[in-house]
């Protein structure tokens, strides 16, 4: 039997690619989370990470393993909401970043109203700017956003990632020519990282297509219209890495909760750090 303490380990150091994150998400030195993975590879007999002095990076093993620990850890707050007895109840106000439409987060919202069917859940998508602006307004109780760059470290780090450059198959950008622009409207963050690394570059460019929602984005992508800026993890069906330009840069999604964070928005930030894995596949449907 696989130790649940263990896997929670293994999952958190799987999203954020990071022991040291891993361990302050945790709350744990950082030799306690070397110490869960080791017992864990230990129990399964194979290596569930490749690790280097630069980068944490999970093998064959490792990417099976997700799924598993997954199942295991949802049966286990399942069991234990059961013998607890207790039912969530109240409004709960969740925004999530334009980013996540077309990956797994509908099932773990699924997941979340099933086992608390008394819990009045309201979604905003939004762009991460704007989800911003709604917490700290007081509008929202619990946000799923990127962050808003180098330095920002609100919240509770769900994964890390790189933003890069993507548009349909067999695009090439001219570089004696303004590079095409698909862009979110402001406040969006990957706009704003998009034009200043351009810019600071020297490159010209030209917005060739704005729109608040991610199927408009990918619906120009998807036309040849131009390039847009993207998490690596996170490419939509039908568009693809874009070369000959400058890189992006990281990228940080976190979740951030209101002042005073109710249990049910406790409990959904639990289901969401539990899912993260899924939030950076795309879903098939």
């Amino acid at each position: 039997m696989y130790d649940p303490v263990q896997l929670r380990t293994f999952l958190t150091v799987a999203q954020t690619l990071s022991f040291t994150q891993a361990a302050g998400r945790l709350g744990v030195g950082q030799s306690t989370v070397s110490q869960h993975v080791r017992r864990l590879e230990e129990a399964t007999g194979r290596p569930l990470f490749v690790r280097d002095t630069h980068s944490v990076g999970l093998t064959e093993d490792g990417e099976a393993l997700l799924g598993f620990a997954r199942t295991i850890l949802e049966a286990n707050e399942r069991a234990a909401a059961f013998f607890a007895g207790t039912r969530l109840r109240g409004r709960l106000r969740f925004g999530a970043s334009e980013d996540f439409v077309l990956t797994r987060l509908p099932e773990i919202l699924e997941g979340f109203r099933h086992e608390h069917p008394e819990v009045d859940l309201e979604l905003s998508v939004e762009l991460s700017g704007t989800l911003h602006e709604g917490l700290d307004a007081g509008r929202l109780d619990l946000v799923l956003a990127k962050r808003r760059g180098p330095g920002d470290e609100r919240g509770r780090l769900v994964w890390r990632d790189r933003l890069v450059w993507i548009g349909a198959e067999g695009l090439r950008v001219d570089p004696d020519r303004p590079v095409p622009l698909i862009v979110f409207p402001p406040p969006g963050i990957t706009r704003a990282r998009a034009l200043e690394v351009l810019e600071r570059e020297g490159r010209e460019l030209r917005i060739a297509c704005t729109s608040g929602s991610l199927s408009g984005l990918v619906a120009a992508a998807r036309a040849g219209l131009g390039v847009m800026a993207h998490a690596r993890g996170l490419i939509p069906p039908g568009l693809v890495r874009v070369g000959g330009l400058p890189e992006l840069g990281p990228v940080e999604f976190a979740l951030l909760r209101g002042p005073r964070p109710s249990a049910a928005a406790e409990a959904l930030a639990a289901a969401v750090l539990s899912g993260a894995d899924r939030l950076s596949r795309t879903s098939t449907a």
